[in-house]
């Protein structure tokens, strides 16, 4: 197939430039920019060099179907509301990496990423793309909306608890961190290296734009559940993400009974793996892989469950969650491409 990427300068456009060449149902790649056209590729990237030696190329949709059958989009928000349409009329799969057509009602979007929404008819043709928990609605798609990174990690940790109906609805708690890669490459006060090396950072506190996609997701799933408590920080590494989860459990459990819900819910998941009683998982031993690994407990003192989720945020969490997603649109094996063992150390 013809691949286009529209936003190839950014880390999660890089990280598809790095998972794509190795995919065999891929025949070429063509890159796009919205607002760095006629930039090389190697400019930005000198790692891709003698593998990709390409120049961004202008956004025509009416160019489009001639040459890529599916685009992704690897930018900020904005772009994708204002291309997703046009290029699935044109005739193209999308699938987009960015919080444009995550939510499902646009005064939410507007509230928390302060910009206008997409259209209410594109957000409808979007289909949200976790595929552990919709593999059937994007087998059908041609817009797929990509999740967040902290979402996948926590979406994934609390699902078997949630449809289940394990714990006590108003109880969920999220404390979340993630390397700096998450975000973006654009400098800023708050990344370089001064202010982060050496430090921990809290930031958006009760503001943070996944915390509308979390609370639709779950309530999707179970519509008791209302508000939740969702808390990001950064940490001085450049991947990764560790959501640990805290929930009231509505009766006393043991800790075999909480691991086999788990187990049950990820049997044949290929990218979801549940670690041993006792055993958690580390943002390290997932890194540039496509795995979520989750470790689970339960405290009989408090009645407290203990959910620790770890993915790569680029590649679980952005990039290869998206070709996960372009696999199972197009019929291919789901971890084709994807079959990395994670880099350690």
């Amino acid at each position: 197939m013809r691949v286009g990427i529209i936003g190839a300068t950014g880390y999660g456009g890089a990280e598809l430039l790095r998972l794509l060449n190795q995919h065999p149902h891929v025949q070429e790649v063509v890159l796009y920019s919205s607002s760095k056209e006629g930039m090389n590729i190697q400019d930005s990237y000198p790692h891709v060099s003698n593998i990709y030696n390409q120049t961004l190329r202008t956004i025509d949709e009416t160019s489009l179907k001639n040459e890529v059958d599916v685009v992704f989009l690897a930018t900020p928000p904005g772009v994708s509301a204002e291309w997703s349409g046009k290029i699935a009329k044109a005739g193209c799969q999308v699938i987009d990496l960015s919080g444009d057509l995550r939510l499902q009602d646009p005064t939410v979007y507007e509230k928390w990423y302060k910009r206008e929404a997409a259209s209410e008819s594109l957000i409808k043709k979007a289909v949200y793309g976790l595929p552990e928990w919709n593999r059937e609605k994007i087998k059908q798609a041609q817009i797929i909306s990509n999740p967040g990174c902290y979402p996948t990690a926590t979406l994934l940790g609390l699902a078997p608890l949630v449809k289940n109906k394990v714990i006590e609805e108003d109880s969920i708690i999220i404390d979340a961190k993630s390397g700096t890669s998450g975000a973006g490459r654009s400098p800023s006060a708050i990344t370089h290296f001064s202010e982060m090396n050496e430090n921990f950072k809290i930031y958006q506190i009760n503001q943070h734009k996944h915390i509308p996609e979390i609370e639709q997701n779950l309530q999707e799933w179970d519509e008791s559940i209302p508000n939740v408590t969702f808390q990001p920080h950064l940490v001085p590494m450049v991947r990764g993400i560790m959501a640990t989860i805290y929930a009231k459990a509505k009766r006393p459990l043991t800790e075999k009974h909480l691991r086999d819900i788990y187990e049950e819910a990820y049997r044949n998941e290929a990218f979801v793996r549940i670690r041993p009683d006792g055993v958690y998982p580390a943002t390290k031993e997932v890194y540039g892989s496509n795995y979520c690994d989750i470790g689970v407990t339960y405290d009989e003192r408090t009645g407290r469950i203990t959910v620790v989720s770890v993915i790569d945020n680029v590649v679980k969490g952005a990039s290869g969650q998206a070709i996960q997603n372009f696999n199972i649109m197009n019929g291919f094996e789901e971890n084709t491409g994807l079959a990395l063992v994670p880099m350690y150390p």
